[in-house]
């Protein structure tokens, strides 16, 4: 194996718009991200399910298929 290629983790903080901060393994000393786990609706349980009811009803109308 080749030599020195390799870079140098140091520990590094992510640090997020919402004030959360993690303590990990980088290259560079610090991070900044807009979004983590602790804000993100998905995780959060706060995500807004978009409404599909009726989308292959449209299809089928649309189509002209019927129901089986």
């Amino acid at each position: 194996m080749k030599k020195d290629i390799h870079p140098n983790y140091v520990q590094g903080k992510v640090l997020c718009a919402c004030g959360a901060e993690y303590d990990v393994m980088t290259t560079q000393k610090e991070t900044k991200v807009d979004i983590c786990a602790q804000c993100h609706p998905f995780f959060t349980g706060r995500q807004k399910l978009v409404d599909t009811e009726g989308r292959v009803d449209r299809f089928r109308r649309r189509y002209g298929m019927e129901e089986k």
